[in-house]
């Protein structure tokens, strides 16, 4: 007797679970029922990135490294399914090399950005990068490398992250994290929304608790969504859909600089 194999579920992840929109609504796209997110779900999903932006911020940048490397670990080991839900091989090793690449930055981004300031007074003036907070991203295509690419320079950097999928080929978003939510990388870190960008892309650039946003995948929305941030002075970044460099993870960082004084 023959027997029906067991179809997956594709839900949210919000928290380091998977929970089903709060609605109960789904949508079609690749031949899937996918949880519709909703408002609600992604201002929890805002509330639970800012609670976990201290634990995250807080660890030593070498240890975000090994948690950010574990990812890549995990990516490896999902290779078939990621390339299923992808363009295909070339994708996911193009990724996964990214992940590895951004890793190594974790804990040298304070010798590169950072710097000691020559001041005329007996004091040391340094100047050193802080995390901006939670970042908002409405991923690209291509769907793994294109969320890739944004996602790695928010995290190693600190921030936590609100992700709204691609809303025409959102599976491979939710294939990477169960990859994050078995690499250690703390509940709430990242969050990933599936649904549609007309109902959640308003929200996320008006929330007053997203202090930065990715319109990297932003899809002919761009003056309405800086206009919406602009109310509460938010970050607009649109990056590299298929690049990576140091000075991604840099658009998501704050400067500060500390004085102190000389032989005290």
């Amino acid at each position: 007797m023959s027997r029906l194999p067991v179809r997956k579920t594709y839900k949210l992840f919000i928290g380091g679970a998977f929970p089903r929109s709060e609605s109960g609504r789904t949508y079609d796209a690749e031949g899937a029922n996918v949880a519709r997110g909703s408002r609600k779900d992604l201002r929890d999903a805002v509330r639970i990135a800012r609670q976990a932006g201290a634990g995250w911020s807080g660890m030593t940048a070498y240890n975000r490294g090994q948690v950010v490397y574990r990812v890549a670990e995990m990516m490896e080991t999902r290779r078939a399914e990621l390339a299923g839900l992808s363009s295909g091989a070339d994708e996911v090793e193009r990724a996964i090399d990214r992940v590895v690449w951004y890793a190594g930055w974790a804990d040298k981004l304070a010798q590169v950005v950072g710097s000691a300031n020559p001041v005329a007074g007996p004091y040391f003036n340094f100047t050193i990068p802080e995390p901006t907070g939670v970042v908002g991203i409405l991923a690209p295509e291509p769907p793994l490398l294109g969320l890739v690419s944004r996602l790695a320079p928010v995290l190693v950097g600190g921030n936590t992250a609100v992700v709204v999928a691609s809303e025409a080929h959102p599976l491979v978003a939710i294939e990477l994290a169960e990859c994050l939510a078995t690499a250690d990388v703390p509940p709430g870190v990242v969050n990933v929304i599936t649904g549609l960008r007309r109902e959640l892309a308003p929200q996320l650039a008006s929330h007053m608790d997203v202090v930065a946003l990715d319109v990297t995948g932003a899809d002919g929305d761009l003056a309405e969504l800086e206009r919406l941030g602009a109310e509460n002075v938010k970050r607009i970044v649109r990056g590299k859909a298929d690049g990576q460099s140091p000075y991604e993870i840099e658009a998501f960082l704050e400067l500060k600089t500390v004085w102190h004084p000389i032989g005290m």
